[in-house]
């Protein structure tokens, strides 16, 4: 099993090189980054000119945890993470970013995370 992981580690690591060696955040256009783990969602958007996170929401977060509801799916709350990192981005007079999927395949709760910042009103 140990090996299994390990082989699913690196390809995903190996997809997000490729991914950072085309997508870069600038101050003008941000990079909205998203990291899933097994339990958790992060979502940052990052100015790399500067190396600075903008916003940033996870699931941990009370507010997303009451907009999500009691018991909701994994993905009801990587939807409400990406509202609200959309929420506070346009706070910051942030409208226009890149997607970075940080090496993770483009579906589940990732595109639930972007359809969600999207729903908010990021444009990518």
């Amino acid at each position: 099993m140990r090996i299994k992981f390990r082989r699913k580690l690196s390809a995903r690591k190996r997809r997000h090189v490729r991914v950072r060696a085309k997508v870069s955040g600038t101050a003008r256009r941000p990079r909205l980054n998203v990291f899933r783990s097994s339990a958790h969602i992060y979502a940052q958007v990052i100015d790399d000119t500067r190396g600075h996170t903008l916003v940033a929401a996870c699931d941990l977060e009370q507010e997303i945890k009451e907009r999500a509801g009691d018991g909701a799916t994994k993905s009801a709350r990587a939807k409400a993470v990406g509202q609200i990192v959309g929420e506070r981005a346009k706070a910051a007079g942030i409208e226009l970013v890149v997607f970075d999927r940080g090496g993770f395949l483009y579906h589940g709760r990732i595109q639930a995370v972007a359809d969600g910042a999207r729903e908010s009103g990021l444009v990518f």
